[in-house]
């Protein structure tokens, strides 16, 4: 029997390496061709089928099994966990990471756009241009103006009503068929809780739960298989339409700032505090888990990499599964450390773009703002570009009772260029945080 179980094992182990090398090449190999394309034949030359091949080869694939696997996952966790008063102290501390580690990282972003100053030094002929430029991609995706517009009118407080209604549902179905998470997530938490209380009368429903749970991380298995191929064709859809040249002058400065930020967060600041709080080496952790952050990477999506986060959590992670099972898709909803910075960076960039001199309480209603409008953001693509207007309009607000000119929301659109492929970096960013938090939750609750 112990032979068998080694020899699954090792099977297992090989057939992730295969799949890790393979999302790898159909990376650079996506990117290769997305610029050659580009350069040959422009934005406009980049056929629409790239993309639609990539979304049914690899989002497509996730988001189908994403809000099941969430029910049952959480339901199983919670279940698993038992006695409420452990889940407090872990659903307690699971929160106090996530909005401490988005503090920290809309911190680092602010530090790192005062000290750099990308927006800084530019004449007024080239922000006329530059201005002028956003505003006609701003106009152009009607749909995006439409949801940014609405998100100015929301305000923060608007943007908290929503998410305490999403925590209340009043029909978690009608919330599953949406593909709303967080009303799922509360109604599971329930049903676990159920569970738990009824102890042996519930033993089938439970057992039962498992069994589709382990069905579902089945399932996941054989899309892996698919994922390279729909890789490729994303990426090349994405660069093809963008293009590399798209990082250069004021908006490429604050590309690499962002960049840079989301990655000293990532590769230092998230690891270190996985180490001081006790999750151990994390930054051994950051390479086996490293098929999560290549599918986070494609999909700019936390949502539809959820099925490839809990699998490898469990596996090349080390993580529990109760832990898991709890704390990934709780943080795919509400954990969003790259979100977070990327807010306060893009808010901080435009004021400085226009000039605008902030005070130090700017920048802090910049940071506690980035932090509350990132736990709103949909685990989607460009969802963060939409909360970004959350930001740009309490300071704002505060310039106003200055009697200081605000700048129009419009001047979104001159970041509009690289916001994709800075999505897919701090998505990387959001789903590592929550991997680390998995982490750290395992000491509290571990398997078994």
């Amino acid at each position: 029997m112990r032979g068998n179980q080694s020899d699954s094992g090792r099977r297992g182990f090989r057939a992730r390496r295969v799949q890790t090398v393979a999302l790898f090449a159909a990376l650079l190999f996506g990117v290769a061709v997305g610029q050659w394309l580009h350069v040959s034949y422009g934005a406009d030359g980049v056929g629409a089928w790239w993309g639609t091949a990539g979304e049914l080869l690899l989002l497509r694939p996730l988001q189908m099994i994403v809000v099941p696997l969430v029910a049952l996952s959480v339901i199983s966790g919670i279940a698993s966990i038992g006695d409420p008063s452990k889940l407090g102290l872990i659903g307690g501390a699971t929160v106090a990471f996530y909005v401490g580690s988005m503090l920290v990282a809309a911190t680092l972003g602010a530090t790192a756009v005062g000290f750099f100053q990308p927006g800084a030094g530019l004449d007024p002929a080239q922000l006329n241009s530059l201005v002028q430029a956003g505003g006609e991609v701003f106009r152009s995706d009607t749909v995006r103006a439409q949801r940014m517009e609405a998100g100015e009118s929301l305000g923060i407080g608007g943007a908290w009503q929503s998410i305490l209604s999403q925590i209340l549902p009043k029909n978690p179905l009608a919330e599953a068929a949406g593909g709303n998470t967080v009303g799922v997530i509360a109604f599971s938490i329930l049903i676990g809780l159920g569970l738990a209380a009824a102890r042996d009368s519930a033993r089938v429903a439970r057992e039962a739960l498992d069994g589709l749970l382990a069905a579902l991380l089945a399932v996941i298995q054989w899309i892996l298989w698919l994922m390279p191929i729909g890789l490729f064709f994303f990426v090349t859809s994405v660069v093809g339409k963008i293009g590399l040249a798209s990082t250069a002058g004021p908006v490429g400065k604050y590309f690499l700032v962002t960049a840079g930020a989301l990655l000293v967060h990532g590769f230092v600041l998230l690891p270190l505090m996985g180490l001081l709080l006790g999750g151990g080496n994390c930054w051994a952790l950051l390479w086996h888990v490293r098929r999560a952050l290549l599918t986070a990477f494609s999909t700019s999506s936390s949502n539809a990499t959820l099925p490839v986060t809990l699998e490898v959590c469990s596996t090349d992670g080390g993580c529990s599964k109760r832990a898991t099972n709890f704390v990934v898709p709780l943080g795919a909803t509400l954990n969003m450390d790259g979100t977070a910075l990327y807010e306060a960076v893009a808010a901080l960039f435009l004021f400085q773009l226009f000039g605008v001199d902030l005070t130090f309480g700017d920048t802090v209603i910049v940071v506690l703002t980035a932090t509350l409008a990132a736990i709103g953001a949909a685990g989607i693509p460009s969802a963060g570009l939409v909360t970004l207007v959350i930001v740009i309009t309490a300071v704002n607000t505060s310039l106003a009772g200055r009697g200081l000119a605000p700048i129009p929301i419009a001047a979104v659109g001159i970041i509009i260029g690289v916001d994709r492929l800075l999505d897919m970096i701090r998505t990387t960013v959001n789903v590592w945080g929550d991997i680390v938090a998995a982490k750290l939750i395992t000491r509290l609750a571990p398997d078994g």
